[in-house]
């Protein structure tokens, strides 16, 4: 896997982190949406750990 594309996997992985744990922190949270972001990390990571 070429650098930048790892590096932009990192990333969109790091900014679906944040965007969950801001979700978390709202008072009312959105468990539906909790529950996409946190799939959509996944398959980041997973992504990462193919390369």
């Amino acid at each position: 896997m070429d650098t930048s594309h790892a590096s932009a996997l990192q990333e969109k992985h790091a900014g679906l982190e944040r965007r969950i744990r801001e979700e978390m922190s709202r008072p009312m949270p959105d468990d539906m949406v909790i529950q996409q972001l946190k799939k959509q990390k996944l398959r980041a990571k997973e992504e990462i750990g193919r390369h």
